[in-house]
């Protein structure tokens, strides 16, 4: 459970809960004719779901990717803050629909594709903090949708086998987006990995810069393996 939502769930038990039958939740909504679910049967019928691919959507869900009032990564030049970028691509054999598969499948208990270790120890750092960490992890494990969460990130943006844009969730001195872009060029498919940031003042920039030499390794080797990913499904299916 988010710190957030502890802290105050916690603070509120020294208050007295006064119950009044006559207001009773059963009065505005009555049970159903063949009787309530029991815990044990909800449960039950809770982990099918899981089991089955079958979650239609999560608490962590529920949180909008940015307010109003915030610049998006979708936004003109000209709105205002300043913008750091990490610009990668490559030109692999791949089919587009094969490494569409690999890049919505990122994250949760599929990886980062390389560097694991790292986005596991950023997850705890989150947390320690504060922040939701890595442990949302997946709603599905093949397909993503727009506004659902995805370990620190939430799905901004999503286009089959064009774009996929994650806006990041984790306490950072700024705003952060991951976005990847596919097209087709000369019967070859090209790859276009984004990580962008705008930082928080002075103390923002500092962490940028003091993450390159982590970017360096992390986004190179995840766009590497994403396109192995690819050639595999290729191979295998």
């Amino acid at each position: 459970m988010p710190t957030a939502l502890a802290r105050p769930l916690v603070g509120s038990l020294i208050n007295e809960v006064v119950v009044d039958p006559n207001k009773s939740l059963n009065g505005i909504i009555p049970p159903p004719p063949e009787g309530l679910t029991d815990v044990t049967k909800a449960i039950e019928l809770a982990l099918s779901r899981i089991s089955a691919n079958a979650v239609e959507t999560r608490w962590s869900d529920a949180a909008i990717p940015t307010a109003p009032w915030q610049k998006a990564q979708s936004d003109p030049a000209w709105a205002g803050e300043m913008i750091l970028r990490d610009l990668r691509e490559v030109i692999t054999d791949a089919p587009i629909e094969k490494v569409w598969e690999a890049i919505e499948q990122i994250g949760g208990d599929n990886g980062w594709y390389g560097a694991d270790f790292l986005w596991f120890m950023r997850g705890l750092l989150d947390r320690a903090i504060g922040g939701v960490g890595l442990r949302r992890g997946r709603r599905d494990p093949k397909t993503l949708r727009i506004g659902e969460s995805l370990d620190f990130w939430r799905v901004e943006n999503i286009e089959k086998e064009k774009l996929l844009r994650l806006y990041a969730e984790m306490i950072l001195p700024g705003k952060a987006w991951l976005e990847f872009r596919i097209s087709e060029v000369d019967g070859k498919t090209k790859i276009i990995q984004e990580a962008t940031f705008s930082p928080h003042g002075l103390g923002g920039q500092l962490y940028w810069y003091s993450i390159l030499p982590l970017h360096s390794f992390v986004f190179p080797t995840m766009l590497r393996n994403i396109v192995r990913s690819a050639k595999r499904k290729v191979i295998f299916g």
